[in-house]
């Protein structure tokens, strides 16, 4: 057969690549970004005759692929224009990979054997389906060679369980925008559930929860699990969730299929680059900068260092420069008035129910109302920080957002508050803000709902910076806690297992509202509102009632709440005692190695590319 494409749009990529030199070796990668551009002028017969916007429509068509990632995907055009992104980029990329390819080997029968292409999350998928449209339509492969080194060359990472990640796309959609590719994953698809009723023996519920297409839907994730050669999770606790939950049925078909490998973020890039005054100390005590290539090793040669005086000492000192320079930047920034005293409890990452923010939020309304009703209570100084984005179309982030700005500005104008209590949010969440934070931070905020995160990565750069962990057994933190044990971190709240116990004898928040004196005058507060006028009983009704046929309390905030001032108040308890602080901060710095990102690394090389790899 061959394969003649008829009134398509053409779009030419354009490569954009950025230079990233290796650490202490003589390699350079190139990160190849695509700008999307037409090919076709704009037409200037239409022009001449006064029809501008015709003339170049197509040039802005083409062009409007690359403006925005991720667009607001409610409606049709959005959803529309999210595929046309997915495809461009994965094609771009796909073509220039098999390219590269034939120019040093000439053929693309082992492609298979030289290239691993790990798709990072589901958005990248339709490299399954396009790589056998390459091999295929233009390099003339049958299918059974051309799956044989697709299913040999894709490995798929999952990150998140969360269902609006694994993402579904209509059916009508695939069919009228890229129709050659919907004929190759119906066919993938075909024989994926063949394979399913054959090993299942025809059990329908097996073949609907693991077919690729169903009830007019495409299932990227079932389709990376046929396409792929490996499925791995980012953490212990959240690849064991991917094999006995979210892709069980799956992983009884093809075990050796699912992996883990741990995330890992580098020390040289979020520890030595960004904290310099900590980076001094650990080569002092460690002999030189050997921990920048083995940070397994070398830092838990600190922990020896746990009773030094001196030690604990400059650490402190540390600490106070990096909050004393945050300060500084906060008040150019935006103006804020932060006290270098006060506790900096810090949470900064994505804006999601599942993360909890709200809990935070909870918690932060019980102080001031403690503060209201004996407002000479000792309490040391505590100040809030949060930063977080929301995804375009989640209209419940944005309203958690503006609640943070609403509850800051109360508490920030009382004079109650002074020089006790702080709230802010800073705009813009970033890279180069958290270059600054994160090494100021003191307390670092990772309360997620149980059996909810994957895994993490802000939680191991606040570590590796000497940050104390108040969280929830969820992603990383369960093995953040396997090194720290109890008490180098403040856990609480509910396990995985009881999450889901208490949903399945019937959870009531309701209850809890009315039970706990404390959770109900702060919900009130919030559902009355605040000093700017505006009040969020929205939220509050998701919490006590659910909304749209989502459960009340879908993340158990409430379930939580009492267990999450407790450690709160450990917390600050153990933050009175500096000596003990510094040298939990001390452990945690010592014991993040295991968090590298060149053991994440190894382990990928290892377990699912299987190539050499020099630790």
């Amino acid at each position: 057969m061959h394969v003649v494409n008829e009134d398509y749009t053409r779009v030419l990529a354009v490569p954009c690549d950025m230079f990233i030199a290796g650490y202490g070796t003589t390699h350079t990668n190139a990160l190849r970004l695509w700008d999307a551009k037409s090919p076709t002028p704009i037409d200037m017969g239409l022009f001449s005759r006064g029809d501008y916007l015709k003339a170049g429509e197509e040039k802005a068509m083409a062009e409007v692929i690359a403006k925005v990632l991720y667009p607001e995907d409610n409606h049709y055009e959005g959803k529309s224009l999210r595929l046309r992104q997915q495809y461009f980029f994965v094609s771009a990329t796909v073509q220039s990979i098999v390219r590269k390819h034939i120019q040093a080997y000439g053929t693309l029968t082992n492609f298979h054997e030289k290239n691993v292409i790990q798709i990072n999350d589901t958005h990248p998928t339709l490299v399954i389906p396009e790589l056998m449209r390459i091999l295929m339509d233009d390099a003339g492969l049958d299918w059974d060679t051309a799956w044989h080194i697709t299913s040999n060359s894709v490995a798929y990472t999952n990150h998140t369980v969360l269902a609006e990640a694994l993402e579904r796309w209509p059916q009508t959609l695939m069919e009228t925008l890229l129709p050659r590719i919907w004929q190759i994953i119906c066919e993938i698809a075909r024989r994926w559930q063949e394979k399913v009723t054959a090993y299942y023996c025809g059990d329908e519920s097996k073949v609907r929860n693991m077919a690729v297409i169903w009830d007019g839907e495409v299932r990227m994730a079932n389709l990376c699990i046929a396409g792929g050669t490996a499925v791995n999770g980012v953490s212990a606790l959240h690849s064991d969730i991917l094999r006995n939950d979210v892709f069980r049925d799956a992983c009884s078909m093809e075990p050796e299929k699912f992996k883990n490998v741990t995330n890992g973020i580098d020390h040289r890039r979020w520890l030595a680059e960004i904290n310099p005054g900590l980076d001094k100390l650990i080569r002092d005590l460690t002999g030189g900068d050997g921990y920048l290539l083995h940070p397994g090793t070398e830092l838990p040669k600190l922990d020896k260092f746990a009773n030094d005086k001196e030690v604990l000492l400059r650490l402190g000192q540390i600490k106070r420069a990096n909050k004393e320079t945050f300060a500084k930047y906060a008040k150019k920034a935006q103006g804020f008035l932060i006290n270098p005293d006060a506790i900096f409890d810090v949470q900064v990452k994505r804006l999601h129910e599942y993360k909890r923010q709200l809990l935070s939020v909870l918690h932060i309304i019980h102080i001031y109302h403690q503060l209201q009703d004996h407002p000479n209570m000792d309490i040391h100084p505590h100040t809030f920080i949060f930063g977080a984005k929301a995804a375009p179309g989640y209209a419940v982030a944005k309203r958690i957002i503006r609640l943070i700005n609403s509850l800051a500005d109360q508490i920030n104008n009382d004079p109650i508050c002074k020089d006790k209590l702080q709230v802010f949010f800073m705009e813009n969440y970033r890279v180069s803000l958290a270059e600054v934070l994160m090494p100021a931070s003191e307390v670092s905020q990772q309360i997620s709902t149980a059996g909810k995160e994957a895994s993490g990565t802000g939680n191991m750069k606040f570590m590796m910076n000497g940050a104390l962990t108040v969280g929830t057994l969820d992603g990383a933190n369960v093995e953040m806690h396997e090194v720290l044990g109890d008490e180098n971190m403040f856990l609480f709240g509910l396990k995985t297992e009881e999450v889901k116990e208490m949903r399945d004898i019937g959870y009531n928040p309701f209850n809890l509202y009315t039970r706990d004196p404390n959770l109900h005058r702060v919900l009130d507060h919030i559902n009355n509102g605040f000093r700017d006028g505006v009040r969020y009983d929205d939220l509050v009704q998701r919490l006590l009632l659910g909304v749209n046929g989502s459960p009340a309390d879908e993340y158990m905030l409430l379930a939580d709440f009492a267990a999450y001032c407790a450690a709160e108040r450990r917390m600050a308890e153990t933050y009175a005692d500096q000596k003990k602080w510094n040298q939990m901060s001390l452990h945690n710095i010592a014991r993040s190695g295991i968090f590298a990102a060149d053991r994440s690394i190894a382990d990928y090389a290892e377990t699912i590319w299987h190539v050499p790899y020099k630790k």
